[in-house]
């Protein structure tokens, strides 16, 4: 029988990724897969590059403010997005309901559990966001991507999927050629997320001039985001060693090429990083909701893959001294270590987390 799954998914890459990687693969198993999406999310562009099939809600996040005026708004697009999700379930009458983390899996796990389809719900983080945990009072099913400090019901963990991409063979001279860069050189990949990081930018760029300075052998590529590419080029004028790119649809490449990672700790960069087994220093981002970067860094800093560096006044000087005495240790030694650290993690492997999660969901 064609199963047919309805998954709604979007906002930041954390939680697309995931819910994308599912899709696609139900899709080739000859499941009916549509796509519930922001109105005007950036991923409708991926999906439609892909042929799968999606829908637009008007929907918005909880206000994070004391402004009356946002909740109203909050309020009426709740409301609107309900509707529009029943709609949507009468037509397409999926087997089963998917929410891949953050609010837009909402009102499609409330609605399906109204109207008696099973559901099942992926968090990719330490922390368990506010709409999955609310969601989790209705599902068969609660995917986790990492381990997790408190009861959830019908939980199992299963990792966060990542990009079949990152499993092929990967060609480092020539990623690093192509890049106007020496193969021979230790490489480090700096990057703050999809839409970049202002904060992080800046920090890095002073401690990676003088990082350049002082170590003869060791090269930069630094992803800036759209947003702040120009000011970053700027920034490090003809500094040498140093790649400055504003995206990169070819993460996987850059990953596995570099040999240590300075980066923002969302659920899918973890475990990205997971997978390739490579050492970071992880800066969360301080303004995520629970503080959930930070527990996620948390747990490669336990066993020794990577070290936590907070977001400060002093972040600068703080990466700085980091990175030189990694760059400094004898015969790589810090980095041997970290990526041999990655051994004690007994977590689920990323690249086989879509096929358990797509078994899963068909014997609900």
């Amino acid at each position: 029988m064609n199963k047919r799954f309805l998954i709604a998914a979007g906002g930041t890459g954390g939680h697309f990724y995931p819910g994308f990687s599912l899709g696609r693969l139900l899709n080739k198993q000859g499941c009916s897969v549509l796509f519930i999406v922001r109105q005007g999310d950036p991923s409708c562009s991926l999906l439609e590059e892909s042929k799968l099939k999606y829908r637009e809600i008007d929907f918005c996040s909880l206000p994070r403010s004391f402004n009356p005026l946002r909740y109203i708004v909050f309020g009426w697009k709740f409301i609107k997005a309900l509707g529009q999700t029943r709609r949507i379930l009468a037509e397409f009458k999926p087997d089963v309901a998917v929410g891949t983390g953050g609010y837009i899996s909402f009102p499609l796990v409330f609605m399906a559990h109204l109207q008696g389809v099973k559901t099942a719900v992926h968090d990719s983080n330490t922390k368990v966001g506010l709409a999955n945990k609310i969601c989790s009072r209705w599902t068969q099913l609660f995917l986790l991507g990492l381990p997790v400090n408190e009861p959830i019901k019908n939980a199992v963990l299963v990792g966060t999927p990542i990009r079949r991409e990152f499993a092929e063979p990967v060609h480092r001279a020539e990623t690093l050629r192509g890049l106007g860069l020496n193969p021979t050189y230790q490489t480090v990949l700096l990057f703050g997320g999809s839409q970049g990081a202002k904060a992080l930018n800046q920090a890095l760029i002073e401690a990676v001039k003088r990082l350049v300075s002082e170590n003869e052998e060791w090269q930069f590529i630094h992803i800036s985001g759209e947003r702040w590419y120009q000011s970053i080029c700027d920034r490090y004028g003809k500094t040498l060693r140093v790649k400055v790119l504003p995206y990169s649809n070819e993460i996987y490449d850059l990953i596995h090429t570099a040999d240590l990672v300075v980066c923002r700790s969302g659920a899918g960069t973890i475990a990205e990083l997971v997978y390739c087994k490579k050492p970071a220093v992880l800066v969360p981002l301080p303004t995520a909701a629970a503080n959930h970067q930070y527990y996620n860094a948390k747990v490669l800093q336990s066993v020794g893959c990577a070290a936590l560096v907070q977001q400060g006044p002093n972040l600068q000087t703080e990466l700085y001294t980091l990175m030189d005495r990694i760059f400094n240790a004898a015969n790589n030694s810090v980095l041997q270590m970290m990526h041999e650290n990655y051994a004690k993690l007994g977590l689920p492997d990323p690249i086989t987390a879509t096929e358990n999660i797509a078994k899963l969901l068909k014997n609900l």
